[in-house]
């Protein structure tokens, strides 16, 4: 478990340099439920027309540096010095775009880079940002448009990364299938989300208040997925040497307002379809008593738990290792045993 200090506070598209590659965006998306000619998913879980204005109040939010956002960034990053292989064209999604752009640093030996978000004033902060970053010969391109209809041609991207944003599609599954459709083969997938104990303090001390002041209680915090479902993901969106890890962050705030207000910043708020809109000044005070009461520290700061998994897949390829054939063995377990045995 690591800790970190507290922490302080349609489709649009431009270039830093020329005309966005006709050979990777076009018009259609690689949707994968698409039957009745409108583009929505089956499974309705977030509210994403308010998931993008939940983006569009941290791009005014957001700070330049925020040391939890930069830190799972790097270690997302890090993936890409332990490949040999290079990633000429590289998607990043949603979520921490502006953090994985500074914190690239020529790795991967990217040439040119797509920004995607849902949210027009967060790809507009990228841009704005882009004047900052060091030169690094990378054509860079900046664009509207929704993770789980991704506008990318297929087998036309060497890497897809996503920090901190696939959390938020209704359908997990089938964004994610489009990130492999949309890699080229022996493309790499590398995808940062927040597992089920992230806020655990802040779901009792909700749950709690609720409870005291309301007598039932309504989600306030939005469901996410556990680390044993991550390598399922991979496995049904059909990457091949599928990779899951996990880490834990303890970030202390001075107070749970000053955790809710993080949570503005980073677009991390309840999102759910079917959130109750209304929250008691009384239920919202109780929750921040209890909260202080129950895990407060000596030195009055408050800790937030945030479970980050990270998943990495690639799409197939002739040249990647695979497991034999099952009952192609040409040992027996028995002799191994017999043998070592005897030894002993």
């Amino acid at each position: 478990m690591r800790s970190l200090s507290s922490l302080c506070r349609s489709s649009w598209l431009s270039r830093t340099r020329r005309e966005a590659p006709h050979s990777i965006l076009f018009s259609n998306t690689l949707c994968t439920d698409n039957s009745d000619g409108v583009q929505s998913s089956r499974i309705k879980i977030f509210d994403r027309h308010f998931r993008r204005k939940q983006l569009d109040r941290a791009a005014w939010l957001m700070r330049s540096k925020d040391s939890f956002v930069d830190t799972v960034a790097e270690n997302i990053l890090d993936r890409l010095e332990d490949c040999k292989k290079t990633f000429p064209t590289a998607l990043c999604l949603g979520g921490s775009l502006e953090a994985v752009r500074r914190l690239l640093r020529g790795r991967g030996a990217t040439e040119r880079l797509i920004m995607m978000s849902t949210s027009h004033d967060m790809v507009k902060l990228c841009r704005d940002a882009e004047h900052g970053v060091q030169s690094e010969n990378i054509e860079t391109s900046f664009m509207v448009g929704d993770e789980e209809f991704l506008p990318v041609k297929e087998s036309s991207l060497d890497l897809v990364i996503s920090c901190l944003g696939l959390h938020w599609t209704n359908d997990l599954p089938g964004a994610m299938i489009q990130s492999r459709l949309a890699l080229k083969p022996d493309g790499l997938f590398l995808a940062a989300i927040l597992g089920g104990e992230t806020l655990k303090e802040l779901r009792i001390a909700c749950t709690v208040a609720q409870m005291e002041r309301e007598g039932g209680i309504s989600p306030r915090i939005s469901p996410l997925a556990q680390v044993r479902d991550a390598g399922n993901l991979l496995t049904r969106a059909g990457f091949s040497l599928p990779g899951v890890d996990v880490d834990e962050f303890v970030v202390r705030y001075p107070s749970a307002l000053d955790l809710v207000e993080h949570l503005r910043a980073m677009g991390e708020t309840n999102a759910l379809l079917q959130r109750n809109t209304i929250l008691k000044r009384e239920t919202a005070l109780a929750t921040a008593a209890i909260y202080d009461s129950m895990f407060a520290a000596e030195d009055g700061t408050i800790p937030a738990t945030f479970q980050v998994i990270y998943m990495t897949g690639w799409r197939d390829h002739p040249s990647q290792q695979r497991a034999k054939r099952r009952g192609s063995a040409t040992v027996s377990f028995q002799d191994i045993q017999k043998q070592f045995g005897s030894e002993s």
